[in-house]
């Protein structure tokens, strides 16, 4: 099926499965432990071997020697796999760096050998004797410094630089400007489940049991690094314990988990340790970004400049932080640039809304410098400069554009206008109090996306597909999806996820993936339908389906009938025409915070937030709020506290683990609202739903970080905002 007009009226419409805030049907299984993740598939792959990753001890250079002897003779070796023996190896496709280094070191530990033995103790000590002499060589390390080496990096989705306008003419003569300067450090996904997999050959056939949020790209890549076709390649991920994008690829773990278990001829298990996570995966790159704003002074936006500096290994991709910048805010005269510099350490890549994330953490704090320049509030400075079209190319409108909504319905529901807009004025004891406000944006992305349904003689409707769930819901809303289609209720439904044996799906990445892989679902119900009414000799646009029933023309016929004579297949795949061409698709939102700062000590301290949502029909409005909820904490974790600190000296994250790398824990979370606004979007999909997943993250650290210099007067503008960057100028206690 071809999603090529906009939507009307369809089954989805009926509402009584779709919309209602429904129990995760895998609530059960996650609640009491049975849920099999990766590295617990112990049934179906027994007597599994344990791998030990080593991974590289440099961050840039060559492996001079490599001595295994000593690994191969110790208690339960059963191999050590190093790319000197496992033959020549291709690279996935959404790979930077190789999975399987040798001789040459492209990041800190990278994988150099894997150690196979009989227990984990027994593989993790023998990766110890591992003796390896490298010849280093001297890399970079620090964005700031390779910065005026950046160059304009090569781009498959979106140009690195656009303008309109005349941006230097109108900034030089705007009456009212803003030239500031922002930094978002490293960062990472620091997921509860590590990169796990184990893998089992079957003669030459492989299965992989792993985690990761992309079946289709993993399946790939895997028979791709491997050298071997596709059919022989099986890649299963039924539940996934988190991933945030740093398990959209192919990784390490799954290649040599694959790799040793050809070797030994048995099961290999290989889990990553946290360090190993933390610099042989993937994060967030470091920003640095300019932004100059010019208005007049009524407030009306004149010009606007977003420039963006991120670094990568060779080869990678910039963090695309001013694409919001671009569709955002109103303005004639606009410019956005993207630099790559060149970068030794590991590789960068997407991160839980990748892009608009940290370039909202500086656009939003800009926003409200701007504001206060202006003495404007800064919901109403927002608010006059809205657009309903492209700002680029203003002959293109967005499908929806509720951002106004958004904001005056959080600045209501939050109580904004008790807000003191002199900042340092508001004390609760010995606490400074501020509020702060940011917009949320996202575009809407979709992606193709393919479902099998079987319908049985008992009328039990099974969908399978290649989607994943990574904690988000999926199972649940792929549920509704085919009862609301097939007119039965949710246990009527079998959900099979994470199967590369089951049609591709979206995947689950970018906020598309709900959107997208009901959507795939819904194409595959349609055919169902028709395979139904046919067998029923039923009027196909005539028919009804509710209730276990199909009703047409008089006739009520129970839907199982259908299946008398067996089981019904049906199999379809939604995909998009040029809709995203003539309409801007994005999501929006308002972020509001109120924050308490420690006079004595500069201690910040979140007390509530705020988040409401236009993004399109929400599914299941209960697991919706989860991921809102869930993307605030991160947010509130980039405000204030996490940075992975890179070693100068040696290229490597020192803070690899979660005692270093401070996260969001249950005290540093407070009470927490979300409101979806009452919102369908044709243009999207046949859900007419979007993404809200990343909507949540967008926007909230600058909300923080606006509310800190509501409280203290402070403006920090290199994240995190930690008490030691705003102590000395806390305003004096009285």
């Amino acid at each position: 099926m071809k999603f090529t007009t906009p939507a009307t009226t369809n089954p989805i419409d009926q509402l009584k499965v779709i919309g209602k805030p429904t129990d995760r049907i895998d609530g059960a299984l996650k609640t009491t432990g049975t849920a099999p993740y990766a590295y617990e598939q112990n049934k179906v792959a027994p007597n599994a071997a344990y791998g030990h990753v080593v991974g590289a001890a440099i961050a840039k250079g060559r492996i001079a020697s490599m001595d295994t002897s000593e690994a191969r003779r110790a208690p339960g070796v059963l191999a050590v796999i190093t790319a000197d023996n496992v033959g020549k190896l291709g690279k996935g496709s959404k790979n930077t760096a190789k999975l399987l280094a040798g001789p040459d070191i492209e990041h800190y530990h990278q994988a150099i050998a894997l150690v196979v033995a009989e227990t984990f103790e027994q593989a993790r000590a023998a990766g110890q004797l591992v003796r390896v002499k490298y010849a280093a060589e001297k890399g970079e390390y620090s964005l700031e410094k390779a910065k005026g080496s950046a160059t304009k990096p090569k781009s498959e989705d979106s140009p690195p630089d656009s303008k309109a306008g005349d941006f230097a003419g109108a900034f030089a003569s705007a009456p009212v400007k803003l030239d500031a300067t922002y930094t978002t450090p490293d960062q990472s996904h620091a997921m509860m489940e590590p990169h796990a997999s184990i893998a089992a050959w079957d003669g030459d056939k492989l299965t992989v049991w792993t985690s990761n949020q992309m079946i289709g790209w993993g399946h790939d890549d895997l028979a791709r690094t491997l050298n071997i076709p596709k059919d022989r390649v099986r890649m299963v991920s039924p539940f996934i314990g988190g991933g945030f994008g740093g398990k959209l690829f192919l990784r390490t773990e799954a290649l040599l988990a694959s790799l040793g278990a050809w070797a030994v001829k048995r099961p290999v298990k290989v889990a990553l340790t946290r360090p190993m996570m933390f610099n042989n995966t993937t994060h967030r790159p470091a920003t640095i970004q300019r932004i100059r704003i010019g208005a007049n002074r009524n407030g009306k936006i004149t010009a606007i400049g977003h420039e963006s500096w991120s670094g990568d290994l060779p080869g990678g991709q910039p963090e695309t932080a001013v694409m919001q910048t671009r569709l955002l805010y109103a303005g004639a005269n606009r410019m956005t640039k993207m630099r790559l510099a060149v970068l030794d350490l590991p590789e960068g890549n997407a991160m839980r809304a990748p892009g608009e994330a940290p370039g909202l953490m500086a656009l939003e704090i800009a926003i409200d410098e701007m504001a206060e320049k202006l003495n404007m509030d800064p919901v109403a400075f927002r608010v006059i400069n809205d657009t309903q079209v492209d700002p680029e190319k203003p002959d293109r409108p967005f499908s929806q554009r509720r951002l106004i909504q958004c904001m005056r319905t959080g600045a209501e529901k939050f109580g904004w206008n008790a807000r003191n807009p002199k900042p340092a004025q508001v004390r609760d004891g010995r606490w400074l109090i501020g509020y702060g406000v940011a917009a949320a944006f996202r575009n809407n992305l979709v992606m193709k996306s393919a479902a099998r349904i079987r319908l049985d003689r008992n009328g039990v409707v099974t969908v399978e597909t290649d989607m994943t769930d990574i904690g988000t819901g999926s199972y649940t809303i792929i549920a509704q999806t085919a009862a609301e289609m097939m007119g039965v209720g949710l246990d009527k439904v079998v959900v099979k996820l994470g199967d590369s044996n089951f049609p591709v799906s979206a995947g689950s990445g970018g906020q598309w993936g709900g959107n997208s892989s009901t959507a795939g679902v819904y194409a595959a119900c349609m055919k169902m339908r028709e395979a139904v009414t046919r067998q029923l000799g039923m009027d196909t646009a005539a028919s009804e389906f509710s209730g276990g029933m199909v009703r047409a023309g008089g006739q009520s016929v129970p839907l199982a009938q259908a299946a008398e004579g067996g089981e019904l297949v049906a199999e379809d795949h939604m995909e998009y025409g040029d809709l995203d061409k003539k309409y801007q698709q994005s999501t929006f939102g308002a972020h509001f915070v109120e924050v308490a700062v420690d006079a004595a000590t500069g201690e910040t301290r979140v007390r509530r937030m705020l988040a409401v949502c236009a993004a399109g029909r929400i599914l299941n409005p209960k697991s919706a709020r989860s991921q809102v909820i869930g993307a605030m904490t991160m947010g509130l974790g980039a405000a204030l506290m996490e940075d992975l600190v890179v070693d100068q000296r040696y290229g490597y994250f020192v803070n690899h683990d979660l005692a270093g790398y401070e996260v969001p824990v249950h005290a540093d979370v407070p009470h927490q609202d979300v409101i979806f606004l009452d919102e369908t979007d044709p243009i999207s999909s046949p859900m007419k739903a979007k993404g809200v997943g990343e909507l949540g993250i967008c926007g909230v650290a600058a909300a923080i970080a606006n509310a800190v210099y509501n409280a203290t007067g402070v403006r920090v503008r290199e994240y995190p905002v930690t008490l030691d960057k705003h102590l000395e100028k806390l305003p004096a206690l009285v």
